[in-house]
Parts: structure tokens; sequence; C-alpha cells
């Protein structure tokens, strides 16, 4: 087994969503710095940021309604709302000037408009999606966003889904028209091989472990899954974007910032429609309400794919469960990340979440029958034959300390070192959307002296840079035509399928 020693000013583990969109940030902000990046598998965007291991919403919380809880007195949250959807425009902006720059090609290959739909049912549910679009329509960020609950416009917009449909249960929907379809996997692919131009990229390799020096620089033991070799990398700056096995390595890298975090893996599965004539007549991302006891990543939705540029049908995710951390590792996962310091969080989170354990319970106990019962729901004429069953990437919820106990988060948490030195990311949704903030967080906690200097730069790439869009409709309304323009949006029709593809882009 030989040894190679290599320098590098910032090591990147992993090759999905979040590394590629750190290194094309570094390479247009610090182009004169060294990256290498090391990934397990043998391709990009092989885990979570893979198209079929995510529901690819491009979540920008105008469908999503775990993003807009009910509060007690009835009223409807939109804080988190406006949050996350701030976030995903300045995702777009980032795409649209890579786009601009030729940094990356086609954007019909990553993304396509689609409308994002949220669907409810039952005199409650109408009364709760009313109060929602009454909260969000009069927000820049969710102006066109509509209300509709006569069933003849639900029947004209959303076919598939009146079809042997009751209308005495009441329905409704938030339909906003200028949502998207975003393919991760096509993306992270495009990032990277614009980030290959200027770094070295290691597939088949595995991190085994990260060691602080007295410099604050790393040394990171990577090795060679086909030859056995060992690497000896010594990086300035080390990310972890290794999705679930992000936790594994922050443990192993011994940083303060990652004591107490624990994780609670995830799996989850879709129905993948195999029928071209339903396939035809959907075209919407449709989210409804999630089950008593369901954590928030299990939202049902009835979610029109473009992957390759041919349309496909999904319905989930059904939950499932598996102690691995990664849908290609090892059933150790879970009892691998117990540690001294988690073990207190991670016991307490049992009493804590009984609901979401019974739901756990009911979901591995269900047979075919009662997903296709499930999926009625939505398609009340679905037929088990017309679905097969795929599994979806795994996700690892982020348990973090709180006193002696813990709590189960869902979302994203960045862990950065005190000195800037590592930073990782845990957790998932809605993660891949947010890739572009949550990076810019990573550049202004690790390198805060550049990140001034850097400034200009970032404004140019992300003309709000600094600044809220919400509320600053004249801004808002440059970004979004641009990004528009730019990601080739306009001029798409969503609601025109031709041949198994989404009609081509005209110049706009």
């Amino acid at each position: 087994m030989s040894k190679t020693v290599i320098k590098t000013d910032v090591a990147l583990v992993g090759a999905g969503i979040m590394s590629a969109t750190l290194g094309a940030l570094l390479r247009q902000l610090q182009p004169d710095w060294s990256i290498s990046l090391f990934e397990r598998l043998d391709a990009a965007a092989a885990e979570s940021s893979d198209p079929w291991n995510n529901a690819g919403t491009g979540h920008s919380a105008l469908c999503e309604l775990n993003y807009t809880p009910k509060t007690a007195d009835g009223d409807v949250d939109i804080t988190k709302a406006l949050n996350i959807n701030e976030q995903f425009q300045v995702s777009r902006q980032f795409w649209a000037h890579a786009v601009d720059q030729g940094i990356l090609g086609d954007p019909s290959e990553f993304i396509n408009p689609i409308p994002h739909v949220a669907f409810t049912h039952g005199d409650a549910g109408v009364k709760y999606l009313r109060k929602r679009y009454d909260n969000l329509a009069g927000q820049t960020l969710f102006e066109g966003m509509e209300f509709i609950d006569d069933p003849a416009e639900f029947t004209k917009r959303l076919p598939l889904m009146s079809a042997g449909r009751d209308f005495s249960d009441p329905v409704a929907l938030n339909w906003f028209d200028q949502g998207t379809d975003v393919d991760f996997g096509a993306l992270t692919q495009q990032l990277l091989n614009y980030v290959a131009q200027g770094a070295d990229i290691y597939f088949g390799h595995s991190v085994t472990n990260l060691s602080k020096q007295s410099d604050g620089s790393w040394i990171v033991k990577v090795r060679n899954g086909r030859t056995g070799d060992v690497l000896k990398v010594h990086a300035k700056f080390v990310f972890v974007g290794a999705g679930g096995g992000a936790l594994h390595l922050l443990q192993k890298s011994g940083i303060k910032e990652a004591k107490g975090f624990g994780g609670f893996p995830v799996s989850g599965e879709f129905f993948r429609c195999t029928n071209p004539d339903l396939i035809g007549e959907h075209q919407a991302k449709v989210y409804g309400q999630a089950a008593v006891g369901a954590p928030p990543m299990s939202v049902p939705h009835l979610d029109t794919r473009v992957i390759n540029h041919k349309p496909g049908l999904l319905f989930g995710p059904y939950a499932g469960w598996s102690p691995k951390f990664l849908k290609s590792g090892k059933i150790t996962d879970l009892p691998a990340s117990i540690k001294p310091g988690n073990l207190l969080p991670m016991v307490s989170i049992a009493p804590q979440e009984f609901g979401l354990l019974k739901y756990l319970i009911s979901e591995l106990a269900a047979n075919k029958a009662d997903r296709v019962n499930t999926l009625s729901e939505f398609v009340p004429r679905a037929l088990g034959a017309d679905w097969e069953l795929i599994t979806a990437g795994q996700r690892v919820q982020v348990i973090r300390k709180t006193g002696v106990g813990g709590k189960l988060e869902f979302g994203t948490a960045v862990v950065t070192s005190e000195d800037g030195t590592m930073s990782g990311l845990l957790g998932a949704s809605p993660g891949a959307s947010t890739a572009v903030p949550a990076m810019l967080s990573v550049l202004e906690k690790c390198f805060p002296a550049e990140y001034a200097g850097w400034s200009p730069k970032l404004t140019e790439i992300i003309p709000s840079f600094g600044q809220k869009l919400n509320g600053n409709r004249d801004l808002y309304r440059q970004v979004w035509d641009w990004t528009n323009k730019s990601l080739r949006l306009t001029g798409r029709d969503a609601s025109t399928v031709e041949s198994g593809a989404l009609a081509p882009a005209t110049a706009g």
C-alpha cells in the first residue's frame, strides 16, 4: 500500500450539490486557490443529489405546507416560507449568472418550468389554505399566487386528480404558475465540470480520517477504493459535504462544534408512474398535508419531474427506516455514530417523538395496496399496475443537543469550527434548493478576512447580495425577469408535452 502526499488550499469531501456549489463559488472568487475534491463513489451526484433520489421541487415554499404551519390561534405562520423563498432566489441568481458566463450549459438540462401547487381537502383544509393564501399573496415573493376552490377549475387544471373525485368533500389549491423542477444531479455534474477545470477531482476515494495540525491546517487521509493506496492530503481548509456521511467525518475531526450532534436516519420510497398517458395528464408539483406524526420531509406530493428532457411522475414519499446514513452506506452507520457526547440527546428523542416512531412503524407495515390507497387521495382512480416502487435517497435528520437532552430538527445545519478551518453540512430538506446561500454562509464564517473583499464579485454574481427581495418590488422584478430569461424559463410552457419531452425553449 503506497502513500502519496498532496497539498491543497481547499479539500472538498463529497461530489454532491453542496461541494459543487462551494467549489464553483471559490473558483469565481479566488481562482488562484488550489482545490481537491474526494468522492467515495464512482460518479458525481450519486446519492442525495441524484434526480430519482429527491423530488426536485426547487424548494421555494410555494407549495410545501410544512413551511407554513398553522398557529395555535388558527392563523398561518409564513416566516419560514419567506426565508426559504429568499434563499431560493439567491440560488436562482447564481445559476442564471453561471449560464450567462458559460459556467453552466443549456439550462433545460437542469431546470424546467412547472406550477407549484398546495392541495387540501375537507372544510378545515380549505379554511387553512384560504388563510395561507391571504397571508402569502400580498408578499412580494409570492405575487401571482392563486386560490382555487371551484371544482370545475380544479378539474381543468388537474385532470388526473379530478377523475373519480367526490367533490362533496371540498377541495382547495394555492396555485403558483411559475414554479420550477430542478434536476440537481445534472446541475451538480455541470458545476463540477467547471470546478474540474481548475481542481483535482478524485472519484472512488473515501476519506477515512481528518486530523488537525498545530498550524490550523488539516491532514486528510484518503483511501483509493480500487487500489487500496492511501493519499495524505495537507489542506488549509476542509468542507465536509458528504450528505449522510458528514456526521461521521465531523465526529472524526474532533472539532468541539460537532460534539453533541446526532443523526436519525429516515429512508423513503416513491411510486414512479409507468403509464405515459397518466404522465401526460398531470403537469404540476402538488403538495398535500403530512399525516399526523409524520416528519415534514414526508409531506405527500404528486410531482412532475423532467429528467433528460423527459417528463416523469412521482408520488410519495413513503417513509421507511434503515440504520444506514447513506443509500450506499452500512448497517453499522447509526450505532457507530453514537458517542458519549450525543448519547443523552439521542436517547431523549424517543419519548419526544413517539408520534414519529408510531408513524414509521405503520409505514413499514404497509403493503403495496396500502400505498395505492394513500395515492388515491391524490389520484382517486389509481391502479397499482401503473406505478412502480423505487427507493429514494437516505436522509439523516439532525439531533441537536439542548441542555441535557436533544431535539430532532428537520432542516439543514452548518457546523463550522471556531477557527473556520473546517465546515460541514448536516440534515436534509430544503438542502439542495438553498445550496448557494448555505455555501455563502460557509464562506462568511470561514473566510471573514477575504469575505469583505469578495463583496463586489458576489454582488456581480448575485445582484440582491446583502439585500432582501421581499418588500423590494423593483429589485425583485429586475432579478426575476433576468433569471427567467437567463434560465430560459420564459417562453417554455410546462403544460405542453410533446413526444415525451417538454416543448423546446424559445428565445426571450
